[in-house]
């Protein structure tokens, strides 16, 4: 999977289905030459042409005017004379912030290293092979490791990169990113997942042009503003064809993305952690590591690249008990009482949940301190006495006497001013000193880079973990970092703290999930606003957004699972009016865009009438008979509410034995054209049954069939159902 041809010092990292090139060029430049479908092997056409570019300084290696580093494509630019984006900023107690890193050596080893302190893919060592190039600086004794792995028969190439000082002096680190790729062609559009709350990872798609593009978050979390991905595709990609480049980023803070058009027609792109406000102090005998980031190719279009992601994140990132365990149909009260419940009121939903085939039934916000509302009472972890009657114990013990599992909702990184933690501790809130704090949803941010910070909340944890059987939590997290600084660090420090932060962070649930294994953990960040691959390494599922409104979810979900499997997407039918939009739709379409993902409900399911209770019944079972099929079939993009009134998607079996279609015509139209659905992904000879008639699989691919729609109303949806009839 890997070779170094030494004559022409060129690396290649190969699978059956891309190669990526890397040459050691002159005077130890470490080069960018390809990253692409895959070629059998490279013959040495393809080194970067010399031409004399005015204005672009020749570095000390080259012999005459015709290479500068202001040009050519490489690996981790940084060097001196690069005036594109950089993906390496040092600075040396000199004051320079000048730095020339030159190949050194390498090493090839079977299977995959983990990266100290950070979430990242894993594979046995028959799975991958992993490339480690080691470049040192020409004047100090700073060595830069770069990590290249490719994993057995997948489109797909993880990277990262660790900085050592072997120097006497300590060294600043402003920036060092996790990935940069040049390419010779700009012919690209951009796409990429923006949004807000309620409105998270909405597909932008738009013409790469000269100049520099920053797709970022400066918010202390990956943000429901901009997710840590983008994708490079070509002006002609589609779901279905063409050449896509995916990039992702393996971190759950703040994040950077750049990309760069030079005046050459070339691209860059870097990813890593968001340079702003960032710095590191590297003490002499002191490394660092970056995060990891994912790279895809597909010429399968974005399809192609979505599948690529998920299995990567399925198969090798996501760990435990759950990584292939059916996830349960739960019943979350928030938008049934939000805090106005007691024991009588959780039992009596938690009962009508068993009856409608539910699984799991989680009390969420409002158990603990004296939390009645909002603004009080988060870091006192413990139970809110007399707010249920016979105690947190008890009430799990009734519910799982109903058949039912027991979850509880969390919010561990914050702290309410009305609490008595914060009378305690109010310096482990994050502050400036001296200047008055700024508030947020009425609750402030621990400083979780300390250790008695998250010692302290651990233990509170774990005491009701200890006393009450949870078999699930829901992790939230709900105001973005403000007034970052921390009182423990040095002046010199304090650039570290939002990323120190995240590294506590990942202490803690590493802590918290070794030692309760058993638990389902699902993350969320005031719905999706920490829906990031760094998250999913400890939480196998992510609440996609607290917009539950079907239409909406619709595009949420769609954009989601550009980079995200279905197995990590919570989704829920909740009541009407919409909470968030005030839209009503039918149980049915709010049942089949909740079935496109992890199934739950979210509303008072003692209000149901007797027609509502017997449909979402059926809903259930269907639900869970497709379950296997939903969860961890291949998933297709059909139609993109993106670009029109049509919206749809297919699960198919690993084996094409079956297959189930989603499809909405959102809005009504008088004297409307005949919708017609080409399906994907099934085996062209095999017949299929599709609503009482067989049919071929290569009919329903490349005929399709017509979506009657002529008696919907707005919101209409269906599911179909697919299966092999030999």
């Amino acid at each position: 999977m890997i070779t170094y041809d030494e004559k022409q010092q060129v690396f290649h990292l190969s699978t059956n289905k891309i190669s990526y090139l890397i040459q050691v060029e002159d005077g130890g430049l470490l080069a960018h030459l390809y990253f692409g479908k895959a070629v059998q092997s490279y013959h040495g056409q393809f080194r970067y042409p010399r031409a004399d570019r005015s204005f672009s300084p020749n570095p000390p290696l080259a012999k005459d005017r015709l290479f500068s580093f202001d040009t050519v494509l490489q690996e981790l630019p940084g060097n001196p004379g690069d005036f594109r984006v950089p993906a390496l900023e040092l600075l040396h107690e000199s004051g320079s912030s000048v730095s020339d890193f030159r190949f050194e050596d390498y090493e090839i080893i079977q299977g995959k290293k983990s990266i100290p302190g950070l979430p990242a893919t894993y594979a046995m060592e028959k799975e991958a092979s992993t490339l480690i190039i080691t470049l040192k600086d020409q004047l100090y004794d700073i060595y830069l490791d770069l990590f290249y792995t490719v994993f057995d028969n997948q489109a797909v190439l993880v990277r990262s990169s660790r900085l050592r000082n072997e120097s006497a002096e300590t060294l600043a680190i402003q920036k060092l990113a996790s990935l940069s790729l040049d390419f010779a062609s700009s012919s690209f559009e951009l796409v990429h997942l923006s949004g807000s709350w309620s409105r998270e990872r909405m597909i932008q798609r738009e013409v790469v042009a000269p100049g520099t593009k920053a797709l970022s978050s400066r918010r202390g979390s990956s943000s429901h503003h901009e997710n840590p991905f983008a994708a490079l595709v070509a002006p002609e990609t589609t779901e279905a064809a063409g050449e896509a480049y995916g990039f992702s980023l393996v971190y759950s803070g703040n994040h950077e993305t750049t990309i760069e058009r030079d005046p050459y027609e070339q691209t860059r792109v870097t990813m890593g952690i968001n340079s702003q406000q960032f710095s590191w102090s590297l003490e002499a005998g002191n490394d660092f590591y970056t995060p990891e980031a994912v790279l895809v190719y597909s010429d399968e279009g974005l399809n192609g690249m979505s599948q690529s992601f998920h299995y990567l994140f399925q198969h090798h990132l996501i760990r435990g008990r759950f990584k292939y365990e059916p996830r349960p149909v739960l019943a979350n009260n928030w938008e049934a009482t939000f805090f106005d419940f007691n024991e009588e009121k959780i039992m009596e939903i938690a009962k009508e949940a068993k009856e409608l085939g539910a699984e799991l039934f989680v009390l969420d916000d409002g158990w603990f301190g004296k939390r009645d509302a909002d603004n009080s009472s988060l870091g006192d972890w413990y139970e809110y006495e007399g707010k249920l009657s016979r105690g947190l114990a008890q009430l799990s013990k009734e519910i799982h006497g109903l058949g039912l599992s027991f979850g509880l909702w969390f919010e561990p990184e914050m702290i309410s001013e009305q609490s008595e933690l914060y009378k305690k501790h109010p310096d482990w809130a994050f502050h400036v000193p001296g200047r008055e704090k700024t508030i947020g949803r009425g609750q402030f941010v621990l400083d979780f880079s300390r250790a008695d910070v998250r010692e302290t909340v651990y233990q509170q944890m774990k005491a009701i973990l200890d006393h009450v059987q949870v078999d699930y939590i829901k992790w939230d997290m709900n105001r973005n970092m403000t007034d970052v600084y921390s009182v423990l660090l040095k002046k010199e420090q304090q650039g570290e703290t939002a990323h120190r932060y995240i590294l506590g962070l990942y202490e803690f649930l590493e802590r918290m999930t070794t030692e309760y294994p058993d638990i389902l953990f699902e993350s969320c960040s005031g719905g999706g606003g920490r829906f990031d691959p760094g998250m999913l390494y400890y939480m196998p599922q992510v609440w996609a957004s607290d917009n539950t409104d079907a239409v909406s979810r619709m595009a949420i979900q769609y954009g989601t699972s550009l980079v995200y499997p279905v197995s990590t997407i919570g989704a829920h039918v909740a009541a009407v009016p919409n909470h968030q939009t005030g839209r009503t739709t039918s149980l049915e379409t709010r049942g089949n865009v909740a079935m496109s993902g992890l199934f739950g409900y979210e509303l008072d399911l003692t209000h149901l009438s007797d027609g509502e209770r017997e449909e979402l019944k059926e809903q259930t079972n269907f639900y869970k008979s497709h379950r296997q099929l939903i969860q961890y079939g291949t998933y297709y993009r059909l139609k993109s509410p993106f670009e029109g009134n049509e919206v749809s998607w297919q699960f198919v079996a690993p084996d094409q034995s079956e297959a189930l279609v989603f499809y909405s015509r959102v809005l009504a139209e008088a004297s409307a054209p005949f919708h017609v659905l080409k399906l994907t992904g099934l085996n062209p000879e095999k017949s299929y049954r599709i609503k009482d008639k067989v049919v071929g699989g290569d009919e329903l691919m490349n005929i399709g069939l017509y979506i009657d729609t002529e008696a919907w109303g707005d919101y209409a949806s269906q599911l179909i159902y697919i299966e092999a009839a030999d």
